[in-house]
């Protein structure tokens, strides 16, 4: 199971997802599916379908947005973090073979809206949890065990 943490910015983004659904997307959609039904039979009319499809696409997506936000445990930045890796850190890393890494330290529900975060929960997060610049660290996962330099860490201040 995923560690259900999140930071500021990524609770304020699903907070705003959930809101674009609930009071904008679904009842678009609800008026779409009412309208279709009136032109008569459903079982050919693709405005229906998908429209009905659609509808149940938000809502599952909202009842999940609303029982994650619920559990998830929003954690700020703060100065004691300074110098050393946590929860939110933006890192540099460099490898033996010179193969440079930037990523973000975030919860799992934050790595789909960049490409540039990782989960809390993946092997090069653990691994680098509380090291400083200039540490090593060492990095095991399905494809064997490699080395890691710590170059840069950064915290997007608030």
């Amino acid at each position: 199971m995923a560690t259900p943490l999140i930071t500021r910015q990524g609770y304020e983004l699903l907070k705003l997802e959930l809101d674009e659904l609930w009071r904008v997307e679904r009842p678009d959609i609800t008026r779409k599916v009412t309208w279709a039904a009136g032109l008569g039979d459903r079982s050919e009319n693709a405005d229906y379908q998908y429209n009905k499809r659609r509808l149940r696409e938000i809502d599952r997506r909202v009842r999940y947005l609303r029982k994650c936000i619920e559990n998830l445990k929003v954690v700020d930045y703060h100065p004691d973090q300074e110098g050393r890796v946590f929860f939110g850190a933006w890192v540099e890393v460099e490898n033996e073979a010179q193969e440079i890494l930037r990523f973000r330290i975030v919860g799992y529900d934050e790595i789909f809206q960049n490409p540039a975060y990782i989960s809390i929960d993946s092997p090069m997060a653990r691994a680098l949890l509380k090291k400083q610049v200039d540490d090593e660290v060492e990095v095991t996962t399905d494809t064997g065990t490699q080395l890691w330099y710590v170059n840069s860490i950064q915290y997007n201040l608030p």
